[in-house]
């Protein structure tokens, strides 16, 4: 039986982890904290972050990285602003089996998609990319739902489909990598506009015109770095787009209308959006493309914008044609 290894046992890597023993796969699931690590060995349980969700008894909890040599494909789940530093700090060069990354996000201060992090650090590793809409909770319990898998090299795409597919989960498979990743990083910023809006009680008519505009800004900055439009309208870009901008269970919508209705920014989780927002808008002016709503979000989450404020920059925008 294939092992599969995942570094971040987090909930999304904790989840993924379990979908895997459903696609009859065993696990070895990598976590930073070693105390995390025991609690989930000695009770089945993340309580941390999937309290009452017992684990399947085929993860293998561990925090010695020496317990991934010997598997057929790794899960890095690794925040897109933390990955440089954790493969600068943890030599992971020896890996030659195919490295999906499953985090969203794009560098901050460079603009990079995290696939052009890791080939700095692998030479030999084949690299892909899963996303799509998929809350930690649902998957972690067996609750059903599609995602991309994207690899430029077909066959190994084709290899990872099958081998991490189930019953529950089903992945559809692109050579997008660049796609798949632009559109799962993008969709956290909306998320966050989407948020506000709510949380600002501006209605449900200016939800769905940012989630509109909105895709229409992640479609012109994927078209210009190379990617796919027609892989945004997929699962990692319209449906996850969908998915995070109509759920509090979205970490990022949550943050976004916490903020509209009370101005706190403060957060105890990971909010993907936050550094994105910014990195978005840089990578953009670099490419020549106009992304109004992803500006207004990141002046606001810099505080050079109130939300009064970023609202009427965007109502009086010059009128044009609808693109």
């Amino acid at each position: 039986m294939s092992r599969i290894g995942v570094i971040g046992a987090g909930a999304f890597g904790t989840a993924l982890a379990c979908a895997m023993t459903r696609a009859g796969r065993g696990v070895v699931l990598w976590g930073r904290d070693r105390d995390q690590v025991d609690q989930i060995a000695k009770t089945g349980l993340n309580q941390k972050y999937l309290p009452g969700q017992a684990l399947p008894k085929e993860i293998h909890p561990t925090n010695d990285l020496d317990d991934l040599r010997d598997i057929s494909a790794l899960l890095m789940v690794i925040p897109a602003q933390k990955l440089r530093q954790f493969l600068t700090d943890h030599d992971l060069s020896h890996l030659t089996c195919p490295i999906a990354l499953c985090a969203k996000g794009v560098e901050s201060g460079t603009g990079l998609l995290q696939s052009q992090i890791v080939t700095d650090f692998f030479s030999d590793a084949p690299v892909a990319a899963i996303s799509g809409p998929g809350f930690a909770a649902e998957i972690s319990a067996g609750k059903p739902t599609a995602l991309s898998v994207a690899c430029e090299d077909q066959s190994i795409g084709r290899w990872l489909q099958g081998a991490l597919s189930s019953e529950v989960l089903r992945l559809y498979l692109t050579e997008d990598l660049k796609g798949v990743q632009l559109g799962g990083a993008l969709k956290n910023v909306y998320a966050i506009a989407c948020g506000i809006a709510v949380g600002s009680d501006l209605g449900e008519s200016a939800r769905a015109a940012l989630m509109t505009r909105g895709f229409a800004e992640m479609s012109r900055l994927a078209s210009s770095i190379g990617a796919k439009t027609e892989t945004l309208s997929g699962l990692s870009g319209l449906g996850d787009l969908a998915l995070s901008c109509t759920s509090t269970q979205s970490r990022n919508f949550a943050f976004g209308e916490k903020l509209g209705r009370s101005g706190a920014f403060g957060s105890g989780k990971t909010v993907e959006g936050i550094a994105t927002a910014r990195a978005t808008t840089e990578l953009a002016e670099t490419q020549g493309v106009d992304m109004p709503v992803a500006n207004v979000v990141a002046d606001v989450l810099e505080r050079n914008l109130t939300i009064k404020q970023a609202l009427a920059a965007l109502m009086s925008r010059p009128l044009k044609t609808e693109v």
